[in-house]
């Protein structure tokens, strides 16, 4: 039976104004009735990840922005840069719901049967707006988890978990044998770490820091590379070698990091002999840029031969791409989403609480193993 469901809730917003500020604010906003094959979910757990900060504060910087609101209704404006506001222009003066993913229990559900199986379930759900307490969604847009698990455990069952395991089929399904992640010591990319073991894919993990490198040695890992240290393009090359990889997954996106990932890779193929081409191996090497960690331009060398790609990678237009398959990956996240895709918070925090200045100073960081998670039914 379909439980009391509020006509308004509170939702975090971010506006960017044509004042040349990105406003964040804890606004109302109407709780639609789910139609016949959607659900309302109150939402219990959503994760702060990295793509959500894009919509978030955008290309602002944190560390000019000051307190506004009420202790109640809190709001924060950042300034952005002019040089930066032109890629603004699309969003511009429209107060935008913020958060991909969340989870909570289904309260309300259409008359359709996929809508009423779900119903008093705990479910994670994608499609935005999550930082908000309640919820409308259609059923395709939920992941129903098993008897048992809790809303916390369920709150990041689909950008980390789907991203890692969409990485591997994509390595699979272009022929590849092997990959390369970068930021590897994150959330999204022990979880890759862990399938990879599963699996039996050799993987390659690139990180900035020897405590990084422990995270992943913790869990596993055989080849784990510091981007910092003076020997890194040898020993990656070394890494490269022995796997065999020839696909990589680069979160920085900008800066030097995929194009020296790309000369180590046509260097490891050198090392295996045959006859001397100017155009350089005729192994295809692929790099997806899936993040901007690094807003820096991408630059890329010219000591990779001609058999290379460079593309952009994101979840939704994957998914999409591999249709039914999807249901596939889905079942195995909610099968292990205590084990293989269990996420650790560091803090939680609710609605109000996302726009503290000092909190939001915080999660902005991107540190590794920082994972702050936003409970919108907390007071």
């Amino acid at each position: 039976m379909s439980q009391s469901v509020p006509e308004k809730c509170l939702q975090i917003r971010s506006n960017a104004r044509s004042t040349g500020v990105i406003e964040l604010s804890l606004a109302e906003t109407d709780v639609p009735a789910p139609g016949e094959n959607d659900v309302t979910i109150r939402v219990e757990a959503a994760p702060i990840n990295p793509s959500d900060l894009g919509l978030l504060i955008g290309p602002a910087d944190v560390s000019g922005a000051k307190q506004t609101g009420t202790a109640d209704r809190p709001g924060i404006e950042i300034p952005v840069d002019e040089r930066l506001q032109r890629a603004l222009a699309a969003r511009l003066d429209e107060a935008l719901p913020v958060g991909n993913e969340g989870a909570g229990v289904v309260v309300a559900a259409g008359s359709g049967e996929a809508a009423q199986a779900l119903l008093g379930k705990v479910v994670g759900f994608v499609g935005g707006a999550a930082y908000s307490q309640y919820r409308t969604v259609p059923v395709g847009m939920c992941l129903p988890m098993h008897d048992g698990t809790t809303s916390r455990e369920a709150a990041a069952c689909f950008v980390n978990p789907l991203t890692a395991l969409g990485m591997v089929e994509t390595m699979k399904r272009e022929g590849h044998t092997a990959l390369v992640h970068t930021a590897a010591a994150s959330n999204l990319g022990q979880m890759l770490q862990k399938i990879c073991l599963a699996d039996d894919v050799p993987l390659v993990n690139i990180v900035r820091r020897e405590e990084q490198a422990e995270i992943l040695r913790g869990l596993g890992a055989k080849h784990v590379v510091d981007s910092s240290t003076d020997d890194f393009r040898e020993r990656l090359t070394d890494a490269l070698e022995e796997t065999g990889a020839t696909i990589a997954f680069d979160a920085t996106g900008g800066g030097k990091l995929g194009g020296q990932i790309l000369s180590c890779m046509e260097a490891a193929l050198g090392r295996t002999g045959g006859a001397y081409s100017r155009y350089g191996s005729d192994t295809h090497k692929q790099l997806y840029l899936y993040g901007r960690l690094d807003t820096s331009p991408t630059q890329l060398g010219s000591d990779f031969g001609f058999a290379w790609g460079i593309g952009g990678w994101l979840l939704t237009p994957f998914l999409q791409k591999i249709g039914a398959d999807g249901m596939r990956l889905r079942q195995r996240v909610a099968g292990e989403i205590t084990t293989t895709f269990a996420s650790h918070y560091t803090a939680e925090v609710g609605l109000a609480g996302a726009l503290d200045l000092a909190t939001l100073q915080a999660y902005e960081k991107k540190a590794t193993g920082q994972k702050y998670l936003i409970e919108p039914q907390r007071g």
